[in-house]
């Protein structure tokens, strides 16, 4: 039996002395109120249902799950205590956290986490789907402080599925025998979270406040956070210059503001806290839709687009051109894949041999602020310049969401998360077992490829990670052929901050669950 208590006790005795031990000696004093951007407005705080990022934002400081993750990405604890993983790495018991109650006053126990992955998250999640289906035999109650997850297979990405917008651990009292999608309790969402919600001011603001039975004792330190909805770039910059907001996320002000809004006085910048998402831009195409379900099409379409202009004057240099779906500064990555420079005349040449006639194809852009729009704009004019009839779209987080999920588009702007994993971020996109409406986040394009299938089975559950890696470097090569979505942007995302808001970043995924143990100084 490999025993990972003491693993998970060092992994907090080295938080506390090496990563946070100048801000501590300062004292943190309790009380005080955060005010955040966020934009846009999520469309939902449900985060069981819901995977946008803001949601997840906002929603990550409401509920938990089994575990948190340090920059590096090892596993800390959250819900779970501790944990052992039997000698087979087939066998997972975790010990929960005593004295944990759901934000009505209800006690947490073991059933909630069994019906959280193995019922709800199994139907609705696009990333715990094909990880529940695939890869678990059985979720179990030991008893009312232990829960036991039995691999089909040894699956080491588990260690880096369980936490919360992964995995939300949501109250079974309200959502056993519910339809989960039409709960009216979405629209006030009940965790086990540092904060809880106070109200919700469509259009306004989120207005979230401290969990006074926290099981964390001492935490979290902040009284409240108000997360302000301001649709206007400019003017949510001009609300940090004026001290109206005391955090700006990664994307809520338009990439040329990053430098200027950096240098102003009591300002901090971090681009930490996305170590587990690490984004890749990418445009999703739709291969139900007649001539975008060709290859060479879509390969044209990849040597039309300016990806180095998107990079360096539409998102300010903040990034990486990307070779493909797994991000080079994630596992696994391999640069031996078939690359797509800016070539209007080649991508001519196979928009022609494609058999292209000037059908329209719609682009839809994201709705999430100027950047985003600039983008869309400067794909159109890239695609109009080679020929193709193209269109934009547009629409807000709540039309993009259901209009993606539903699979009611051409080509659809996105930005999706690893995870730390391709078995966990990346498999989801491309896999045909995950082509299930309801959820942007899963292949919404309807790609599928067996051999592709096979590949992502195989490397997630390999024993050795050199037989991973052979597998990987095997499936980027065929995706970088086949282009189930146009790759644009592995994204860097800034967080601009006072300085005197105190230990916001300590995680893997930074604002998502950083509240916690922030403080205001």
């Amino acid at each position: 039996m490999q025993l990972w208590k003491k693993a998970a006790a060092a992994v907090i005795i080295t938080g506390v002395a090496t990563g946070t031990s100048s801000v501590w000696a300062q004292a943190p004093k309790a009380g005080g109120t955060v005010h955040v951007v966020v934009q846009p407005e999520p469309p939902s705080l449900m985060q069981g249902l819901n995977q946008n990022a803001t949601t997840n934002m906002v929603a990550g400081n409401i509920y938990e799950s089994l575990l948190r993750y340090d920059e590096k990405l090892k596993p800390q604890p959250s819900l779970a205590k501790s944990w052992e993983v039997s000698s087979d790495a087939k066998t997972y018991t975790f010990k929960l956290q005593e004295g944990v109650t759901w934000h009505d006053g209800k006690p947490f126990s073991a059933d909630d986490v069994v019906f959280s992955l193995d019922k709800f998250l199994r139907e609705v999640h696009p990333r715990w789907r094909p990880i529940a289906n695939n890869q678990i035999d059985k979720i179990e109650k030991v008893d009312d402080l232990t829960v036991r997850i039995t691999l089909k297979q040894p699956f080491g990405p588990l260690m880096l599925a369980l936490e919360p917008a992964s995995a939300p651990i949501v109250p079974k009292h309200i959502y056993e025998g519910t339809d989960y999608r039409a709960n009216p309790m979405n629209n006030t969402p009940i965790g086990t979270g540092p904060f809880k919600l106070k109200e919700w001011k469509k259009g306004s603001y989120i207005h979230l406040t401290k969990n006074e039975n926290y099981w964390l004792k001492d935490k979290p330190i902040l009284s409240e956070i108000y997360w302000h909805v301001i649709p206007d770039a400019a003017a949510r910059a001009v609300a940090y210059e004026t001290g109206k907001v005391d955090v700006l996320p990664g994307g809520s002000v338009d990439v040329y503001d990053v430098p200027r809004l950096s240098k102003l006085p009591n300002t901090c910048m971090t681009t930490k806290g996305w170590e587990m998402m690490a984004p890749i831009a990418w445009i999703t195409v739709n291969h139900r839709n007649g001539i975008l379900g060709n290859k060479q099409f879509r390969q044209g379409l990849m040597h039309a687009i300016d990806k180095e202009f998107g990079k360096d004057v539409i998102y300010g240099g903040l990034g990486k051109e990307p070779t493909g779906p797994i991000a080079s500064k994630t596992k696994f990555y391999s640069d031996e894949v078939k690359k797509y420079d800016y070539d209007p005349a080649k991508a001519k040449e196979l928009i022609k041999a494609s058999g292209y006639k000037g059908e329209p194809i719609k682009i839809m852009g994201l709705p999430y602020g100027e950047t985003w729009n600039r983008w869309a704009e400067a794909v159109k004019q890239n695609l109009a310049d080679v020929g193709v009839n193209a269109e934009l779209v547009n629409t807000d987080v709540a039309g993009w969401t259901q209009q993606t999920g539903n699979f009611d588009f051409d080509l659809s702007f996105n930005f999706v998360y690893q995870l730390g994993d391709p078995a966990i971020g990346v498999a989801r996109s491309y896999v045909s077992s995950n082509i299930v409406k309801g959820n942007p986040f899963g292949n919404v394009g309807g790609y599928s490829n067996p051999e592709v299938d096979k590949l992502f089975a195989e490397a997630a559950v390999a024993p050795t990670e050199e037989g991973r890696q052979k597998l990987y470097t095997k499936v980027q090569q065929i995706l970088t052929d086949e282009l189930p979505v146009l790759w644009l942007l592995e994204l860097d995302f800034p967080t601009i901050y006072r300085c005197n808001v105190k230990n916001l970043v300590t995680t893997g995924i930074g604002l998502n669950d950083g509240f916690r143990d922030a403080w205001k100084e």
